[in-house]
């Protein structure tokens, strides 16, 4: 490390340190960058506040750097005031065969992995992608959607909207179904969006009721809402999405968290047991009949609204979540 860069960690300097490191990305002088991150850490012990500098290295290690300097900085402490889940930023630029064999931790590797499966790679019967801490395929299967993914940059990221409705959202009467004691899938609605009301300013309410998903809604909207009936596949597609996202000030979880939530609440509602087969998973969730909904207010923001029903049990459930902004507020990130 050169002299200037030890004068600005001696002086604090922030904004100095950032421009450096910046400037050593630019150049791709990795070992210099991972000597200014280790000079950073180091420097906390002496009361030095350059967490910050040592944060945004490993993200732009695991962005930008090659594969096995990207795998050295995957730890379980790192990354916590990144954009997201450095699993998912590495992952966003190496493929499975580059980065897998260099990650030693098996959860990282396992998220890593099931990262790369969302972006079209195969990593069935390759055990150092061990599939079994998720217990997700390691494949996209026939009937899941194209998720929504992130795209990382040096200093944001962007994330792919939900799928739309296929039709318009119609206004329709709703009213309150008899609530049912479903403790268990109410909460597993509501993790959905878990960092959007503990992390950030969102709210939520999930229900479950007697009847079918309009009567659910009928218990969270008043009197009337627009609704549109949608296929699995945008269903899935929406929650897994929500459950990826940090919300509007939350920490985003990752697009594999997000699969695998949306597969664990479908198995949930369809009872069956984990981990599903997933051609039964599929079928049992064409079986019931999925819905949007909004009251027919503007919204900027992140928001859920799903309704779904079992035709044959005659029960319906609904989650209504929104994690919004403020006027000056862009949307962007997680």
């Amino acid at each position: 490390m050169n002299e200037h860069h030890r004068e600005l960690i001696e002086a604090g300097d922030l904004n100095g340190l950032l421009r450096a490191a910046d400037g050593l990305c630019a150049a791709r002088s990795w070992e210099e960058i991972v000597d200014l991150a280790e000079a950073c850490e180091h420097a906390l012990e002496r009361g030095k506040q350059l967490w910050p500098i040592a944060a945004h290295i490993d993200y732009r290690v695991a962005l930008e750097a090659p594969a096995d300097y990207a795998a050295g900085v995957l730890h379980p402490d790192v990354g916590r005031f990144a954009h997201g889940p450095l699993t998912e930023v590495a992952a966003s630029t190496h493929t499975w065969a580059e980065i897998g064999p260099l990650i030693e931790e098996p959860q990282l590797a396992c998220y890593v992995a099931q990262e790369r499966v969302l972006r079209g790679e195969v990593v069935i019967g390759d055990p150092s992608a061990h599939l079994e801490i998720l217990e997700l395929p390691g494949v996209l299967v026939d009937w899941e959607p194209a998720y929504s993914l992130a795209t990382y940059r040096s200093d944001h990221v962007e994330v792919q909207e939900p799928w739309p409705p296929e039709g318009p959202l119609e206004v329709i009467e709703v009213k309150p179904g008899a609530e049912l004691d479903e403790s268990e899938m109410t909460q597993t609605l509501l993790d959905l969006v878990h960092p959007w009301t503990a992390e950030s300013n969102g709210a939520a309410r999930a229900v479950v009721v007697e009847g079918g998903a309009l009567d659910a809604i009928g218990v969270l909207a008043l009197d009337e809402a627009r609704v549109a009936e949608i296929t699995p596949a945008i269903a899935v597609n929406r929650l897994a999405w929500a459950a990826a996202s940090g919300g509007a000030h939350g920490r985003r979880r990752g697009a594999a968290l997000g699969r695998s939530m949306a597969w664990y609440l479908g198995t949930l509602l369809c009872d069956l047991a984990w981990p599903p087969d997933p051609a039964v998973l599929g079928g049992e969730l064409g079986r019931l009949r999925w819905y949007v909904w909004d009251e027919g207010a503007p919204e900027e923001g992140w928001t859920l609204r799903i309704g779904v029903e079992d035709p044959d049990n005659k029960w319906g459930a609904a989650i209504g979540a929104t994690d919004l902004l403020a006027e000056d507020e862009d949307v962007e990130g997680g």
